[in-house]
């Protein structure tokens, strides 16, 4: 276990901030650098059709990760895999599919394309954007289903920020701190964060199913956490149009893999990360080329590194020590991305992208060679935003994508490439209403996992893997309806082709016998509803309810379910101003209609029931400046699973503490 961190320096910072206090800043501005779209505003963008949570409303929710913060939105669930992972699914594409920005750098993993929605927290954030299949092709390569972007802070104010601190059932314990200045051309920004816990409650009548059970007390084993986050920013405006920034963010991730429980007699494993490292460093610049041209560039190299230990049984004192424990991934990349947006031609919004990303992965264990592989991705793109009327218009856009695989263990390289485009048009019936229609081809490559992993012996890799396809179709409304309340309502549909999955195969690699192989066989539809609500009643009421119906097909063969998405996700905030310094919160989630594989060769999925979790919080403001949260989560202490032999945590009480500046 390590014991380099770094420490948070409250004590040199709070000493210039007592006398701004009284002038508390407003929610945290958006970092609009970080925003993919040059010309579009703000909340207001028809081109990508994004669903987009604020900083205030993720404090207001209590969503310390970003994984819990996404699954209040329409066509966003969660799931938590047997790696103690948390899995963001929107309209059920999973993690790889739907790729993570940070201020328009990606973040996913070189390595299998997947990132861990537990691990990145959300109090250093502005906002939380999400794109579904109709996303902007300036996000660059593998949006096959829609992108999640988290968009950091911009201080607007000589001295500004906030702090907060809380604790929960289980151990938990929360500190974090913002802070923010400008002066003159220049601002900066600074966040840290420390994020931790030791357990989480077992939920009433939980059962621990195993031959020899291990979490039969009243909190759950081998569950703790810690994630600590530094974030800076400086930023240079010299003249109106132009912007420069240059970002940091680093996270020290450390995490124990609760076991599984259920009724399975296989997938029993004692597995714990001493490690889960990730840092960015990245440049964006903004500048404008003449009055109607502007160019963006980006920058950035991002760097991965985990640990992963096994152990025999449940006391963790024995570790297995083979050519697969302990694993040791370091993965990098570099990039970047040149945006070139005008607006010279008539009625038009015309955009131009470059993207170049190069992944790096290298795997190590003491008992087997060092495996490395090399990834170059490259993309181009053109948008145009044509105004057919001054209430209508047509985004148009076409993309090429290729990847080349520079360096391989073992197997040999090769290349592939991909063509995506989008067509949408948007119909303004008020300032504030609109009606849309949209079509998209995406495409994703597969991942040097996909393609080389041998699965600890199970399987045999396929460097010839070939892109995923998805042809996505969407119309919907969006905008305010009536007196205090917004409404977004969504059908869509999408057809994916080439999917990769996994096929039987008999090979003398398979030592004479059958093993696995991922193979481009696969075709799904996944069809849907969304409805998202925003609503003010009267002057002391307000709601929030977002629903998704998702229905996923297997077309290739129908008896083999789709699994880790809910059929049916409803989530619902209601919140009452009783007094003017206190404010009552209601919360419930509840699903149905979730499928999980189960390691049973004659069952292998699962049929989780349907549950329903509530969830209260009053907050307490006796200044402006300061508020203070006291709540419980799971009310009920209802036992549900988003995967088959891990339960999520009980009744959990919690309380907080948070002042702004």
């Amino acid at each position: 276990m390590r014991t380099c961190r770094f420490v948070l320096p409250l004590s040199a910072l709070l000493l210039p901030l007592t006398a701004a206090a009284a002038d508390v800043a407003s929610p945290p501005p958006v970092f609009t650098l970080g925003t993919i779209d040059v010309h579009a505003e703000r909340g207001t963008s028809p081109a990508v059709a994004e669903r987009s949570l604020d900083a205030e409303r993720i404090q207001q929710l209590d969503r310390n990760t970003v994984g819990d913060a996404v699954s209040v939105l329409p066509g966003v669930s969660l799931a938590r895999n047997s790696r103690n992972e948390d899995m963001v699914y929107l309209r059920g594409f999973d993690a790889r599919q739907v790729p993570v920005f940070l201020d328009g750098i990606p973040l996913y993993v070189p390595y299998d394309g997947y990132v861990d929605f537990g691990r990145f927290t959300t109090f250093d954030l502005a906002e939380i954007q999400v794109a579904s299949g109709g996303a902007s092709l300036l996000y660059g390569p593998n949006i096959l289903g829609g992108a999640i972007n988290l968009i950091s802070r911009r201080p607007e104010r000589p001295l500004e920020g906030d702090m907060r601190l809380g604790i929960a059932d289980g151990g938990e314990r929360k500190a974090a701190f913002n802070l923010g200045g400008r002066r003159g051309d220049w601002y900066f920004q600074l966040g840290a964060s420390i994020l931790k816990a030791d357990e989480f409650p077992l939920p009433d009548g939980f059962v621990d199913y195993k031959r020899v059970p291990t979490d039969t007390g009243k909190n759950r084993r081998n569950a703790s956490r810690d994630d600590r986050r530094l974030s800076l920013k400086l930023g240079y405006t010299p003249r109106e149009g132009d912007e420069y920034a240059i970002g940091y963010a680093r996270q020290d991730g450390e995490k124990d893999n609760p076991v599984y429980t259920g009724t399975a007699r296989s997938g029993i494993r004692y597995w714990r990360w001493p490690w889960w490292d990730k840092d960015s460093l990245y440049f964006i610049g903004n500048t404008r080329l003449g009055e109607h041209t502007t160019l963006r560039t980006r920058a950035y190299r991002d760097t991965y590194g985990n640990g992963l230990d096994a152990y025999t049984d449940g006391t963790y004192q024995v570790a297995i020590d083979n050519s697969s424990f302990p694993s040791i991934y370091d993965d990098s990349t570099v990039g970047g991305s040149v945006t070139l947006a005008t607006t010279a031609l008539p009625r038009q919004e015309l955009q131009f992208a470059i993207h170049y990303k190069q992944d790096q992965h290298s795997e190590r264990n003491p008992h087997s060679p060092s495996k490395d592989f090399r990834d170059v991705t490259t993309s181009v793109a053109i948008e145009d935003r044509i105004a057919l009327t001054d209430t209508s218009h047509l985004r148009v856009g076409i993309g090429h994508d290729r990847r080349d695989a520079k360096r391989v263990y073992f197997w040999p390289t090769g290349s592939t490439d991909a063509t995506n485009a989008v067509l949408e048009y948007v119909q303004q019936l008020a300032p504030d209403q609109q009606w849309y229609a949209s079509a998209a081809q995406r495409t994703r490559f597969p991942t040097i996992k996909d393609r080389y992993s041998a699965r600890m012996g199970a399987a045999l890799p396929n460097p010839d893997l070939k892109a995923e396809h998805a042809l996505h179709f969407e119309v919907g409304v969006r905008g305010r309806w009536w007196e205090g309340g917004q409404l977004q309502a969504a059908l869509f549909q999408s057809r994916i082709d080439d999917l990769i999955q996994n096929a039987v195969v008999a090979s003398r690699e398979c030592g004479g016998s059958t093993c696995n192989q991922a193979q481009n066989i696969g075709k799904a539809r996944h069809q849907g509803v969304e409805l998202g609500l925003r609503q003010r009643l009267g002057d002391d009421w307000d709601l929030q309810t977002s629903y998704t119906w998702l229905r996923r097909t297997n077309l290739e063969d129908r008896s083999v379910a789709l699994l880790d998405s809910p059929r049916q996700r409803l989530f619902l905030a209601v919140g009452w101003q009783l007094l003017p310094q206190l404010k009552l919160q209601a919360t419930l989630e509840a699903e149905q209609g979730r499928k999980v594989s189960y390691a049973d060769a004659a069952r292998p999925v699962r049929d989780l029931p349907g549950y329903g979790s509530a969830g209260f919080k009053a907050s307490w403001s006796p200044h402006e400046a300061w508020d203070f949260d006291l709540g419980v989560r799971n009310i009920g202490d209802k036992w549900y699973e988003l995967a088959d032999g891990y339960p999520m945590p009980g009744r959990t009480w919690f309380a907080n503490a948070n002042w702004r500046f």
